[in-house]
Parts: C-alpha cells; structure tokens; sequence
C-alpha cells in the first residue's frame, strides 16, 4: 500500500501500479463473477470486468423486462453469461449483491440457497450488512463477505472506465471464511476499474455514503440550487439567467476547477469581488446547514433512514410514486430552464457527452 498524506492525516491506499490488472487475473483465474441485477451499478461493473478479461455471468430477473432487455442489447446471452437470478448466483463463486438495497432483503433467502463453502459475497454498499436487524441479510460463516464500493454512480463507474480515469472506490471485509478474502476484494475493486482502493469497514462506508448522497452529492445540492433559483426569480431575473447563475457556471466551469486544484485555487483564480463574497458568506452557510448534517448523520447511524428506505423502496406501488416525484423535479422550472440551456451548448460537446455515456445505466450512487 501506498502511504499518503491527506491534509495532515497519512491514510494507506492500492494504487493499479501496486495491485497491477495482471495481479487481479490471476488472484480470480478460477472465480465465476455472477452480477446480481443489471440496473445501477450492475451494467457497469459487469461491462467493465468483462472488457478487462475477467469470467462475468448476469443474474437478471426475466419479469424485470427493461433490465433484461438491456443486459441482451450490451451483448449478454440468454443461458450462456445471462440467468435468472438463482441460476447466476449457483453457478457463481463470487456473488455480487448489486440490485437495490429494498430487492437485496427481497431475495436474500434465495441466494443464501445457493452459496457454497468457499465463496465470496460482494457487496459495493454496507446496507444489506450493517442493518442486518432491518435487512435479514445474515452471511453464512463459510463464506467470504467482501465490498468495493465505487464513489459514483454506474454512468460514472462506466464512463470513467472508457475514458482510462478509473474511479476512486473504497474496500473492506467483513469476513474472512477462506484467508484469501482481501486479496479477493483488492483484485475485484481492480476488475471493476478502480482508479485507487482506500480501506474502509462496512460500517465506515454505508454511514459516509448515506450521509453524502442526501447532503453534498444530491439532497443538499438540489436543495440549496432550488432556494437560490426560486430567490432570483422572486426577484425579477430571467429563467435563463437565474438557472445560469445557479447551475451552469457551477458545473461548466467552477467545479472543474475544484477537481483539478482545490477550492483555494477556484478561490484565488476567481474575481477580486467573488471571492471575497466566497469567503465572507463561506461561514455563514456552514453554520447554517451544520445542524442540519448533524441530524443527518445521527438518522443515518441509528438506522431511521435504513427503515424509511426499506418501507417506501419496498411497497408495491413505489415505482409509481417515484415516477412522480422525479417528474415533479424535472418538470419544475428551473430544470426546464436547464433543458433548454443545455440544448444551446455547441454541438460537438453534446455529442462528446452522447458518445461517453452511450449504452450506460445508472441513475444512483448505489
């Protein structure tokens, strides 16, 4: 491992140079990966393992007939690399739990049918594991419990893969049933195209990824977008103005800034007047969000959001509900604003970006 220094504190990660493809092939030479569910993570994972010469299979539900279809059209075959749930997980010795955390609980008693001594579970999130209580996902002892949890969602697991970036992923093992499961999980956070490994619990990893994915990554930055749009707008700006002050400049040009050097850098290579008003309204929002990160974050580790998760993704009309709240989403102003805007962008970058994600799914970070 390569030790480095984040910010005063040295943490360890597994870099490709360390833990190199060629490793990853020989440590999973034998290993049949079965890909449980072709939605989010799933297509991503399974692509990009499967052009990196590793032995994939898809366990798919053919009733789900979207997913289904879709694992055909990226090349999986009918009873040859795609099965049926049960199928797949029997003929696999390394299990990768990748359908959503209400399904995980939904068909956890027909996978734990079909492990073998020897074998490993994957998980790429803590849920299933840590509220357990919840869940009912109880791992038999002879068998390895591994996770490699991408920091994005499948479209960015996918797209950074084609592009040669890889994406950062964190990793754990929950238990060792065969003295190979690190090794095992190090060479499958490499399959799937990690572009670093830094080590985690499962605990430490579904408490951030909760916690970041209703805060900073999603739920806040929808949120504080809306407030800040609604302000304009109630105070006679444009809706193309509104929506560029708001969202564009962010995600065209300062926040590409941020990746490449640091928020200090945006800083200092922004206007005189900007980043004075960065820097004075800076603690004036951290104070005003902090409680509410706090709150997240004790609902989060006491298991209240788990319990609201499982209740609502697992009622038989959800998709139906949900259908209706991302309409709502989409179909409010300021992101019609944003479907126009970027309709205007110049062509060839919208073709960049048509040709980046083509034939990617993901719609979540999980």
């Amino acid at each position: 491992m390569a030790l480095i220094d984040f910010g005063g504190v040295k943490e360890e990660v597994i870099t490709r140079d360390e833990f190199p493809m060629s490793k990853a092939l020989e440590v999973l030479k034998n290993e049949t990966i079965a890909v449980i569910g072709y939605g989010v993570q799933g297509p991503a994972q399974a692509l990009n393992m499967k052009d990196n010469g590793f032995n994939v299979i898809i366990g798919q539900s053919s009733a789900f007939k979207r997913d289904w279809d879709r694992a055909v059209a990226d090349g999986w075959v009918p009873g040859k690399t795609l099965f049926e749930i049960d199928e797949a997980a029997r003929r696999g010795t390394i299990v990768q739990m990748l359908v959503s955390d209400a399904a995980q609980k939904q068909i956890w008693p027909t996978i734990k049918k079909c492990l073998n001594p020897g074998d490993a579970l994957y998980f790429s999130h803590g849920f299933s594991i840590v509220y357990k209580e919840q869940t009912g996902v109880i791992a038999p002892t002879n068998v390895d419990v591994i996770l490699v949890a991408p920091k994005g969602s499948g479209t960015s697991v996918r797209r950074n893969f084609l592009s040669g970036a890889g994406i950062n992923s964190s990793f754990a093992v929950a238990q060792d049933a065969t003295g190979r499961a690190k090794e095992r999980c190090m060479a499958l956070g490499i399959a799937v195209g990690s572009g670093y490994l830094f080590p985690t619990s499962f605990e430490g990893e579904v408490y951030s990824d909760l916690t970041g994915e209703r805060g900073v990554l999603m739920g806040c930055l929808a949120g504080v977008m809306e407030a800040q749009y609604q302000v304009l707008r109630a105070n006679g700006h444009s809706p193309s103005e509104a929506f560029n002050e708001t969202v564009e400049e962010l995600t065209e040009s300062l926040i590409r800034l941020v990746s490449e050097n640091g928020m200090d850098w945006m800083f200092a290579n922004c206007s005189a007047t900007a980043q004075r008003g960065a820097l004075d309204w800076r603690p004036k929002f951290k104070a005003a969000v902090l409680p509410v990160f706090e709150d997240l974050y004790h609902r989060v580790k006491t298991g209240a959001e788990t319990k609201r998760v499982i209740e609502t993704c697992g009622a038989p009309n959800y998709q139906e509900q949900l259908g209706k709240e991302l309409s709502e989403l989409g179909n409010s102003e300021l992101w019609q604003a944003g479907k126009a805007t970027r309709s205007l962008r110049p062509k060839e970058a919208a073709r960049q970006i048509t040709a980046n994600t083509k034939g990617v799914g993901g719609r979540g970070t999980n």
